[in-house]
């Protein structure tokens, strides 16, 4: 079912995680479990979905009517329906993982209940187990690879008799293997990381495979101590947890325990970066390490977390924190815990635990075959009435390099300096071919270098790469003097590129600020606020004017704006250093807040005049200022580009909003048209350009934002007539004709296709498109169809 997978889109229900549906078994005595028979089989497959199950045999095609095995979703979808099952009963005396059940009980009067309970469940939803599988009443269980007791969790031991079983790792991959099947119990182990640090280094990328007495020591101390590891208790949320921290250069380690007793041991290897991070960092690191993977229990709980540095008890008092340590102490506040110093000699906790391996049990050999081919005489007769062609033979562009090297006299010099051993890089094969080391080399011939060029960038095996790219490709065959320079100017004056390709620049033409004016409602800026609710007199919109001195505004002509109005104006400008208001009248407004500050001897102050100037002054220093700040910091994201008159530039073109065909998803879509000339330089950033008739409506002067210069006029330029371009640079995508038709049958339809080209686009760029698509989206462009 590999295809069908592929195309499924994946249910992104949750499995639940092991180590947490244990953490509910605290206080159990009596346990038994259940397991379904053949659980995917239970559910039916729906109708329609059923051919979509087809296998084949050498009896002929089946299909599954009910959900089968290696279904991507069957998994997700049957932990969904077991939910669904015992939504009441999860976390109170049932665990369930797919088609594995688990019921758990205090004493085993209640614990009869309680299977009475999901056995109901089960009959009601005609779910069935398989009896052999299941077990009941019992004080001792096995259930998901671990061996669950009134005790705590344990390793099964029938898990472990494959990891004591298993033969020296030969391989990289079987290290792997082993170390992942392992790290599976690794949470019982103290130390793990540091024992099978051995194995772990031959693990790592360009590490030389070596087995030494270290790995065969470490190989063999982890399985002894999996056949003696620790039995862990079950967390208890009502009590406080303690964690035991410590850090090294090559991983964190801690360890969670419990009135003495261990629940868990965590660990992960230190990453490259953090390798460079302070002592101080380094140990905080761990305790945010500890709080993330075990946040569900320490949140509303106590925690006391031990660590053999001592300054970090002294943590949140600390006056002076970098940034890593500010963003860690926003974590660590979430928590109620408390820091405590523990000396490292005493500490519990591993020194140098690590991740655990990932593993891959599958190793792929390729398989060698040899195909054996006879061929004999073959007879051909031959026909009486025939067609003749003509079949042009030409040199491949390698004969053609041989025959231009025997020509070119620069060759004749380089030839005689490998004779007397002077260029040690050319060589010279046994035909007389001139190589530079295992390239060959191209002579001045531009033609012929333009001939390459041609080929590793417009040919049809090649889709306009960029340069690096191009470079990339030719320098395994080819050289000559300065071909990266060639490539890279022969790539930026390509007119396809030009036309087609974004520009990754920083945005063209810098910010051109207004002039200040010079007094008040002297320049203004006005716009409209268009889409608002209709009043009882016909208003929709507003006309909103501004002062470009005072920044003060006036909203016309709804009634209910005058509250935004006076807010506006009251509220404080930045440029201006105060409110439009106050710059407007030369006093603060009245309010609440500001009555005593606006009486009558500011109102009609007999300085009024002079004051209004000096203020107009401060104002007008302010704007300048603020213009200047604004151009700086608007200049450092953009770049200058100018042009002079007569330069050819192409403009910026974008398909209309919805068209998305050849928008987003065409590499060769057009983003630029032209080239057109310049005519005239209109302002710092604005240039009118000479377009063609059928663009006149289109106005002529554009900003160098919308312009790209041409940097080789291309001897035939497209016309763009045909793209249709509309007043605001937009171009509209539409089919323009049927190429060719076909049908594609299923089960229950058939459905027609047709090989539609674009406008804008020539017949090599056209797709295959559905029938109802077309008759849906351009009605009219398919003929009609008779009954």
């Amino acid at each position: 079912y590999r295809p069908l997978n592929a195309v499924t889109i994946k249910n992104k229900y949750p499995l639940p995680h092991i180590d947490i549906l244990f953490d509910q078994l605290g206080g159990a005595t009596v346990f038994s479990k259940i397991d379904l028979r053949s659980g995917y089989h239970q559910i039916k497959v729906q109708e329609e979905d059923i051919p979509k199950t087809t296998f084949s045999t050498r009896y002929g095609l089946y299909e599954y009517l009910v959900m089968s095995f290696g279904l991507t979703n069957a998994p997700a979808f049957f932990m969904y329906l077991m939910n669904l099952v015992f939504m009441n009963e999860l976390d109170k005396f049932v665990v369930v993982f797919i088609d594995d059940i688990l019921v758990y009980s205090k004493n085993e009067k209640e614990h009869e209940e309680h299977l009475r309970i999901v056995l109901s469940r089960l009959r009601e939803h005609k779910l069935y187990a398989k009896f052999n599988k299941c077990a009941f009443c019992l004080k001792e269980v096995a259930f998901l690879g671990h061996v669950l007791s009134p005790k705590g969790v344990a390793v099964d031991p029938s898990k472990v008799e494959d990891v004591l079983n298993w033969k020296q790792p030969q391989t990289v991959i079987e290290i792997r293997s082993f170390l992942g099947l392992a790290g599976y119990y690794r949470r019982f182990i103290k130390d793990f990381s540091k024992i099978a640090k051995p194995m772990t280094a031959l693990t790592q990328k360009n590490a030389k495979f070596a087995w030494s007495s270290k790995c065969e020591e470490a190989f063999g101390t982890l399985k002894k101590l999996l056949t003696s590891a620790p039995v862990l208790a079950q967390p208890d949320i009502t009590k406080p947890f303690d964690v035991y921290c410590d850090a090294s250069g090559s991983g964190l380690g801690c360890v969670l325990m419990q009135e003495g007793r261990v629940i868990a041991y965590a660990s992960c290897q230190v990453r490259k970066h953090e390798v460079n991070y302070p002592t101080h960092d380094i140990e905080l690191l761990v305790v945010v390490y500890a709080l993330k993977k075990w946040r569900h229990y320490f949140l509303g709980n106590t925690c006391h977390i031990y660590t053999d540095h001592q300054s970090l008890k002294y943590i949140f008092t600390q006056p002076e924190l970098n940034m890593r340590q500010r963003r860690w102490l926003e974590l660590i506040k979430d928590y109620d815990l408390e820091v405590h110093y523990h000396p490292g000699k005493a500490n519990v906790v591993a020194t140098a635990l690590s991740r655990k391996a990932h593993c891959n049990f599958i190793e792929a050999r390729p398989t060698v075959r040899v195909l054996c081919c006879e061929i004999g005489e073959i007879e051909m007769p031959t026909a009486l009435e025939t067609e003749l062609y003509n079949l042009v033979l030409e040199p491949t562009i390698k004969d053609q390099i041989i025959a231009a090297q025997k020509q070119d006299k620069g060759m004749t010099h380089i030839r005689d300096e490998i004779h007397d051993k002077k260029k040690a890089c050319f060589k010279l094969d046994e035909e007389g071919v001139l190589w530079f080391k295992h390239r060959l080399v191209v002579p001045k011939d531009m033609e012929l270098r333009k001939k390459i060029l041609d080929e590793a960038h417009t040919s049809m095996f090649t889709l306009h790469p960029g340069s690096n790219k191009m470079y990339q490709d030719l320098k395994q065959k080819f050289w000559w003097t300065r071909i990266k320079r060639e490539i890279a100017k022969y790539v930026s004056e390509c007119d396809v590129c030009q036309r087609v390709k974004a520009d990754h620049l920083k945005p063209a033409g810098m910010l051109q600020p207004l002039a200040v004016p010079a007094w008040k409602w002297e320049d203004i800026h006005m716009d409209f606020i268009v889409g608002l609710p209709r009043t009882p007199k016909g208003y929709d919109s507003i006309w909103v004017i501004i002062d470009r001195f005072t920044k003060s505004a006036h909203f016309i002509p709804v009634k209910t704006t005058y509250r935004a109005n006076f807010a506006y104006n009251n509220s404080y400008q930045k440029s201006l250093e105060m409110t439009p208001f106050e710059a407007l009248y030369g006093r603060r407004c009245r309010t609440p807040l500001n009555w005593s500050e606006s009486g009558e001897r500011v109102t009609f102050s007999p300085n009024l005049v002079t004051q209004a100037e000096k203020q107009v002054k401060f104002i007008h220093d302010n704007l300048k200022r603020a213009q200047s700040r604004q151009k700086s910091y608007s200049d450092k994201r953009r770049r200058l580009l100018v042009f002079e008159k007569d330069d050819h530039v192409y403009l910026k073109v974008s398909p209309m909003k919805g068209v998305h065909r050849f928008g987003v998803k065409g590499k060769l879509a057009p983003r630029y048209v032209g080239p057109f000339k310049i005519t005239e330089q209109c302002g710092p950033v604005a240039y009118r350009l000479e377009l063609p008739p059928h663009l006149a409506a289109v106005h002529d002067v554009f900003h160098v934002l919308q312009l790209k210069k041409c940097l080789r006029v291309p001897e035939k330029v497209i016309d763009t007539s045909q793209i249709q371009i509309q007043p605001d640079l937009t171009y509209e995508e539409k089919p323009i004709k049927i190429l060719d038709q076909k049908q594609r049958s299923t089960r229950r339809r058939t459905i027609n296709f047709y090989k539609v080209q674009w406008s804008n686009h020539s017949e090599e760029e056209a797709t295959w498109e559905q029938e109802e698509f077309l008759r849906t989206k351009y009605p009219g462009f398919l003929p009609s169809t008779s009954n």
